[in-house]
């Protein structure tokens, strides 16, 4: 299926230059002078390997269309994930480098979203949120509000957030997986 460049997204698999391509991150660019163009950084879904490609706003690529499956995270085996059906309980191994960046918000018993393109799984979709505990919290700047700013923090995935300054070591907080971002508190 033909679409406009500009209307390429992340998590979207393309085909380029006769190889399938998933798209990892996509900016478009106003330079001064001339038109617009997008900036995509894809990787191929055979080898592995990255890449940037620039098309103008009006060009058009090639989208594939993917079908999505609902799996549960088992276990991480090598450089494999482990899933299993909801429904047969059947096994599906997918490369683990598909997660990315998303990768330390994966949790066992997680379910999961898979885009297969002719049966390959070519990306991986965790829930919006998960709950972590903070293992690290700087301590409160004298005379700061909690309006003014937030402080930083790190979730016991190892991963460095931003909370609001009357979260403390040792609480549950929601996060947003795509950027680790504070939600709230969480509940109970």
């Amino acid at each position: 299926m033909k679409q406009q460049a500009n209307l390429i997204r992340a998590g979207q698999v393309i085909e380029h230059d006769g190889r399938r391509w998933t798209v990892l991150k996509q900016q478009i660019i106003t330079p001064g002078k001339g038109g617009a163009f997008i900036q995509v950084e894809m990787r191929d879904l055979k080898t592995g390997n990255k890449t940037n490609e620039r098309w103008r706003t009006a060009d058009t690529v090639e989208r594939l269309m993917t079908d999505n499956k609902d799996y549960i995270y088992s276990y991480t085996d090598g450089d494999n994930l482990v899933l299993m059906e909801a429904e047969s309980f059947e096994q599906f191994m997918v490369p683990s480098d598909l997660l990315g960046d998303l990768a330390p918000f994966l949790q066992d018993n997680m379910p999961v979203i898979v885009d297969l393109v002719e049966g390959e799984a070519v990306g991986i979709h965790l829930p919006a949120t998960v709950t972590l505990e903070i293992v690290e919290a700087d301590p409160v700047v004298k005379g700061q509000t909690a309006s003014s700013s937030y402080k930083p923090a790190k979730l016991s995935n190892g991963v460095k957030t931003m909370v609001p300054p009357f979260v403390e070591a040792g609480e549950r907080v929601v996060v947003r997986t795509e950027d680790a971002s504070y939600v709230e508190r969480a509940k109970g």
